[in-house]
Formats: structure tokens, C-alpha cells, sequence
């Protein structure tokens, strides 16, 4: 049986990516992802091992509306993994787009996630160090994480996504966040209700009813 090379596995992973994604994130991964590429190979995958988890070019919205985006979010422990060239983020950087990187930076901290850059140098020079980082940063989060373990990615992600929005949510907007159809949104809202972690609202009717993260919710993505 043929080994297949970590080219060959991450080219598959980034069209099955592609396939799942809206039109404004494919435009964005089909941008020049040479970056990501390295981030994965010299410190992810050796890490991971696995692409599960992961999602690339990870849509989040600001507060007043505007879509961003990380490389890659890993959503289990909600880090947003990015490689950043220094000829991009500093070097040949405007005042606008320097003031838009640190909003960015701040709504993902809203979002209730971990920015976790490298450079390109990093990547290229210090290879092992980034691992070790990483490793470390697993450790503690393995730590003191284990209720975890009880919920799905994608009820971890559903719980992040609504305390994000600071509102309630509705099954449209999971729809949205998850990248999945009404069945499959409904089968994760059981599943929280069920476990004393999301609260239905304001409606009688499953169709109009909107969600709120109750109780101690919050913990599992912190």
C-alpha cells in the first residue's frame, strides 16, 4: 500500500475544505495558501497528526458587522493558528491595514479564541521551537479542559459562536456557523438542551425559536 506524502494529504484536505465552504471563504482559499501549507507542515501536522478539528480560512464577524478571517482555527480549543510573512504584516504595511490587523486580533479575543501566530522565518529556522510551543500550549489546555470532552466540535463550536454574537441565535445563523443543514443544526440543539447547556427562547414553534448558552456553557470554550 502506497504512503501517501503530507502534499498529497493536505492538497486533499483543502479541497474537501473547499467543498464545504460559502463563496466569499472559497475565494479566500483559493488564494495563495503557501503560508498555511508551512504552518501545517513544519508545526501542526507533526503536532496533530491529523487535519480533524481544523477548519481553513475561518470566517468571524466584528462588531459592527465585518467579515474576517484566520488561516486556521482549530476548534476544539478554539486556537486560530496563523504564519505571517514580515514583508505582509510589517514591512510593506499601511496605517489602515495595520489598524485593521489589530482589530481583527481584538475580535477574535471577543470570539472567545487563542491567536497563535508564526512567521515565516519561524517556520523556516525555528521549526522545533514552534513544536515544543505548541506542545506546551496543549499541555495546559489539556489540562484544564477535560469537561470537554463531553461535547462534540461542533457543540463546542455552537456554544463559542453564540456567546460571540452576544444575542440570541437562531437556527439559521448555526446553519451558517457550522456549514451544515437544518437536521443536523437541530440534532446539536438537542444535545445541548439536553445537557443543561443551551436554552431555547421566545418561541413556540421549533422553526422561529432562538437559543441562549446558559449555565456554566462558557467554561467548555475557555
Amino acid at each position: 500500500m502506497m504512503i501517501r506524502g503530507f502534499e498529497e494529504l493536505f492538497e486533499a484536505y483543502l479541497n474537501a475544505q473547499k467543498a464545504q465552504a460559502n463563496p466569499r471563504r472559497l475565494e479566500m482559499l483559493e488564494r495563495d495558501v503557501s503560508g498555511t501549507v508551512r504552518m501545517f507542515k513544519e508545526v501542526l501536522w507533526p503536532v496533530f497528526r491529523s487535519f480533524e478539528g481544523f477548519e481553513l480560512e475561518h470566517e468571524f464577524t466584528s462588531p459592527t458587522g465585518v467579515k474576517m478571517y484566520v488561516d486556521a482555527l482549530y476548534i476544539p480549543y478554539g486556537f486560530a493558528f496563523e504564519c505571517e510573512g514580515f514583508s505582509v504584516h510589517a514591512e510593506t504595511i499601511t496605517r489602515e491595514r495595520f489598524n485593521f490587523e489589530k482589530s481583527r486580533v481584538r475580535t477574535m479575543l471577543l470570539s472567545g479564541y487563542v491567536y497563535v501566530p508564526f512567521t515565516w522565518d519561524e517556520l523556516d529556522k525555528k521549526g522545533q521551537q514552534c513544536r515544543s510551543c505548541l506542545h506546551e500550549l496543549l499541555g495546559k489546555y489539556k489540562d484544564t479542559h477535560s469537561m470537554r470532552a463531553d461535547l462534540s466540535i461542533y457543540e463546542r463550536e455552537v456554544i463559542r459562536y453564540a456567546l460571540s454574537l452576544r444575542r440570541p441565535v437562531g437556527t439559521l445563523d448555526l446553519c451558517e456557523c457550522l456549514g451544515k443543514k437544518k437536521d443536523f443544526v437541530y440534532r446539536v440543539i438537542d444535545s445541548l438542551i439536553s445537557k443543561g447547556l443551551l436554552q431555547s427562547i421566545n418561541s413556540r414553534t421549533k422553526r422561529y425559536r432562538t437559543y441562549t448558552v446558559v449555565n456554566n456553557g462558557s467554561d467548555y470554550i475557555r
